[in-house]
C-alpha cells in the first residue's frame, strides 16, 4: 500500500487532485475491500490531496466508447459484416442507468438471492404450493433484473477493454472476458454499501481481461501479478515521462517504484515477447530473421577452417607410419571414427592380441614424438 499511496502522491502532485478511478487504478484490490478503500482515500485527504467520489451523482460513470454519444448511435458508415461494430451498435443502444433504476435492480437481485435461499431450505409439505410460487416469481423476476442490469452495462466492458488492446488478444475476446467479469461483478454486488455499480464493476472486468491476457496474450505465459506488475512499471514510465519531459532512464524509474535496479531490469525483460525466426524481414525478398541469426551451436567458419587444416596435416604425419600403424592409431583415437576403440576391439579387427596392439601403438607414438614429425602438429598444439 506504501508503493501505491507514493505513486497517488505524485500523480496527484501533476493533475492537482485524484478521483476515485485513478485511486482503483492503482489499487484495484481496494474494488473488493470497501474499507481498505475508505482506509486510503483517508490517507490521502490526510496528505491534503482532494479524492472526487461518484457515490452521489447520478450521471454515468463510464464514457461513451467512441466518444460522443452520437458517434454510437450512428452507425451508416458500418459495414454489415463487420462484427466488432455490430456489436458496439447493439450495446449502444441500450441506455444507461441511473441511481435509482440501479439500485432497483439491485434490490430485486439482492431480494431473489434472498428468496433462492429460502426456497432451497423448504421441507415438501411444510409451505403450501402459493408460497412457493411467489418465491419463484421473486427468482425469476430477479434473473431479469440480473439480465437488465448486466445488459446496461456492457459499454463500460467495452471502455475498459479497449485500454488493453495491443496486448496479444483480439478485441472481441477482450470483451467476451470482460462480460464474464461483469457478469461475476452482478452476483457479488451489495447495493447497501452506497457504491455506483459500474465503479465495483470495473474491478471485475478489469481482472477477466487482465487474466485472459495473462492467459492467452503471450507465447510463454506470465502470471496475473505479475501482469500487474509490469502494468504499474509502464504507467510509472508513462506519468514520470510526461513530468520531466522526456523518457526517464532505469536508475530513475526504479528510484521511482522503489526498486532495485536489477528487478526492475528483470521485470523489463519479462515484457519482451519472442519472435518467430521465419519473420520476414523488410525490404529483402523472401528474407527471413534467422538468416541474420547466428547458430551458436554450429561451428564457426575459422573453426571449420582450423579443423580441416588440423586433419590434412595429420593424415600426412601418420603417412609416414607404416599402413598398420597409421589405421591402429585411427581406431584407438577415433580419428575419422565415430568413437575411439579398446585395445580389445581393435585386436580382434587386425587378429592380434590386445597387448600386442598395445606395443605396436605405443611404438607408433614414439615415432610420431620424433622432431621432424612433431614439429609438423606443433602449431596445433
Amino acid at each position: 500500500m506504501d508503493l501505491a499511496l507514493r505513486v497517488l502522491v505524485e500523480r496527484a502532485d501533476l493533475h492537482g487532485w485524484l478521483t476515485q478511478e485513478d485511486v482503483l487504478e492503482v489499487f484495484p484490490m481496494a474494488a473488493s475491500d470497501n474499507d481498505q478503500l475508505s482506509h486510503l482515500i483517508a490517507a490521502l485527504r490526510l496528505k491534503g490531496i482532494q479524492v472526487f467520489t461518484q457515490e452521489k451523482t447520478d450521471e454515468p460513470d463510464v464514457e461513451l466508447v467512441l466518444g460522443e454519444p452520437e458517434a454510437l448511435l450512428t452507425f451508416e458508415y458500418v459495414a454489415s459484416d463487420d462484427t466488432v461494430s455490430l456489436y458496439l451498435k447493439e450495446t449502444a443502444l441500450t441506455p444507461l442507468l441511473s441511481l435509482e433504476e440501479e439500485l432497483g435492480l439491485a434490490k430485486r437481485i439482492a431480494h431473489a438471492r434472498q428468496a433462492k435461499r429460502e426456497l432451497m431450505r423448504i421441507i415438501p409439505g411444510e409451505r403450501d404450493l402459493e408460497s412457493c410460487k411467489e418465491l419463484d416469481a421473486l427468482i425469476q423476476d430477479g434473473r431479469l433484473a440480473r439480465e437488465a442490469l448486466i445488459k446496461a452495462n456492457t459499454r463500460l466492458v467495452v471502455s475498459v477493454a479497449r485500454r488493453y488492446l495491443g496486448r496479444g488478444v483480439p478485441f472481441l475476446d477482450l470483451i467476451q472476458e470482460g462480460n464474464l467479469g461483469l457478469m461475476k461483478a452482478v452476483e457479488k454486488f451489495e447495493y447497501q454499501r452506497g457504491f455506483r455499480f459500474s465503479t465495483y464493476a470495473t474491478w471485475w472486468i478489469r481482472q477477466g481481461i487482465v487474466r485472459a491476457i495473462a492467459d492467452q496474450g503471450r507465447t510463454i505465459r506470465v502470471p496475473v501479478h505479475m501482469v500487474d506488475r509490469l502494468r504499474m512499471v509502464h504507467k510509472a514510465s508513462r506519468e514520470l515521462e510526461q513530468k520531466i519531459g522526456r523518457t526517464p532512464t532505469a536508475q530513475e524509474l526504479a528510484e521511482r517504484l522503489d526498486l532495485d535496479s536489477s528487478k526492475l531490469n528483470w521485470l523489463l525483460q519479462v515484457t519482451q515477447q519472442p519472435v518467430s525466426l521465419e519473420s520476414p524481414v523488410s525490404g529483402e525478398d523472401d528474407a527471413e530473421l534467422g538468416m541474420y541469426v547466428e547458430d551458436i551451436t554450429s561451428p564457426s567458419p575459422a573453426q571449420i577452417t582450423y579443423e580441416n587444416m588440423l586433419r590434412e596435416r595429420m593424415d600426412e604425419v601418420l603417412g609416414t607410419l607404416t599402413p598398420r600403424e597409421a589405421r591402429i592409431l585411427r581406431l584407438r583415437f577415433g580419428l575419422g571414427q565415430d568413437r575411439p576403440y579398446t585395445l580389445e576391439e581393435v585386436g580382434q579387427k587386425f587378429g592380434l592380441t590386445r597387448e600386442r596392439i598395445r606395443q605396436i601403438e605405443s611404438k607408433a607414438l614414439r615415432r610420431l614424438r620424433q622432431p621432424s614429425r612433431a614439429r609438423l602438429l606443433r602449431d596445433y598444439s
